[in-house]
């Protein structure tokens, strides 16, 4: 069986990119399906309190930018640097003044503080991460309650000034959540492993740092034998569903979502699924989404046609739209029945999520509207294979995704 190390990871073992559990069917076919549910019952089995469980859960904060940062091998000295890092030209930032000659504005101070303070810590290999805050933290008050609040991205992060944490993150000049470990004798031959062990780091004033790692100090986050069994339930629709979709037709419908590149990228089945999220849509009707798509497809490409200045031009996309729209009308079946595995999948996940989401973490978290601070949960998890090492995200799409694209961003303010 595939594992989701193989799903996880581009080319080259560097996980840049997670994808949510129920893509992998549109990712990697009949293998990324079968993956799926295994995964989700492996999740199953560990909040059921299973102690053999093969998974290991961590929480996704919602930070920007990615940092990377460890020793060069090529000459042993630290460096930072964004995700060029693993290009055959890197750039990697070990002075000052390389991150003059190549940023500037937010992203120039934020680098050199991540310079200065980061090389404290002992890295000994090279750790990618969050950035949460450097010095970019804001005093609220929400609820009545005297917060440090810091915004990376869409997630608002809010400490209360008073507790522990608070006093830390008050004498840090950086925050940053480690996930990624990187190891290898070249940067560019480096293979990534999901997680990062924090603890034999030094320990900084001047640095927060936190490794992911889902934290339940109440055990709340165990499921009671009413949950598994309705989670049971639905992972039993789950493959039940999965065993209705034709395998030949799902290859040669992947065939077609990769072919949908450059001016065609907005045609692809996820640009229409995620525009769904903006709206806010939950898919309900998978027959009904299925033929939608085909509407999608004809839409996307009229964009094209409309935008071509020659005839010929206006011709070849009126060509390439008849094909297209052909040849998803093909699969219109069988996405219905793709679209009710997906769903399920959902369901299953979502059944996870809350109740993880149902044990407080280190943070309280918002989202800032025009009418002031909305509680939401965190961004999601991420589950990863102790066996395998790859990894999906657990994220609640109609409530991140449309915060992410409707919240007020940090870059917004």
């Amino acid at each position: 069986m595939i594992s989701f190390i193989e799903l996880t990871e581009d080319k080259g073992g560097k996980n840049l990119h997670l994808e949510h559990l129920e893509d992998e069917i549109i990712n990697f076919g009949v293998d990324g399906g079968r993956a799926a549910i295994n995964f989700l019952r492996s999740l199953r089995d560990m909040l059921a309190g299973g102690s053999r469980s093969s998974v290991n859960m961590t929480v996704k904060w919602d930070g920007a930018p990615a940092i990377f940062c460890g020793i060069d091998p090529a000459d042993d000295k630290f460096f930072v640097a964004k995700k060029s890092v693993f290009n055959k030209e890197p750039k990697l930032y070990k002075s000052n003044a390389e991150i003059d000659d190549d940023l500037s504005g937010t992203l120039n101070s934020k680098f050199k503080v991540a310079l200065a303070e980061l090389s404290k810590l002992g890295i000994k290999n090279v750790l990618q991460g969050d950035l949460m805050f450097t010095d970019d933290i804001e005093d609220d008050n929400i609820d009545d309650v005297d917060y440090y609040t810091f915004q990376p991205n869409t997630i608002v992060y809010a400490v209360p000034k008073t507790s522990d944490l608070g006093k830390k993150i008050n004498k840090a000049k950086i925050g940053i959540v480690f996930h990624t470990t990187y190891t290898g004798d070249e940067l560019q031959s480096m293979t990534a492993s999901f997680g990062a062990d924090i603890s034999k780091l030094k320990t900084p004033s001047t640095v927060w740092m936190d490794d992911a790692t889902y934290k339940d100090t109440s055990g709340k986050s165990t499921f009671t034998e009413k949950e598994t069994t309705k989670i049971t339930a639905i992972l039993s629709q789950t493959g039940k569903s999965f065993q209705r979709i034709s395998a030949p037709k799902l290859r040669s419908f992947i065939k077609l979502q990769e072919s949908m590149t450059g001016t065609m990228a907005g045609a692809s089945l996820k640009t229409y699924n995620n525009s769904k999220v903006r709206a806010g849509e939950k898919i309900s009707n998978p027959g009904a989404h299925a033929k939608g798509y085909e509407k999608w497809v004809q839409m996307s490409i009229q964009k094209q046609i409309d935008k071509a200045k020659s005839a010929a031009g206006k011709k070849k996309y009126e060509n390439i739209q008849k094909e297209y729209v052909r040849e998803v009308r093909k699969h219109t079946g069988n996405l219905k029945e793709i679209i009710t595995f997906q769903n399920l999948l959902v369901d299953a996940k979502m059944q996870i999520v809350k109740k993880l989401n149902s044990v407080k973490q280190l943070t309280d978290t918002f989202i800032k509207t025009k009418n002031g601070f909305k509680v939401t949960n965190p961004e999601g998890f991420v589950a990863i294979d102790r066996v395998s090492g790859g990894a999906v995200k657990l994220v609640d799409r109609m409530e991140f995704s449309f915060n992410n694209f409707t919240a007020i961003k940090a870059w917004d303010k």
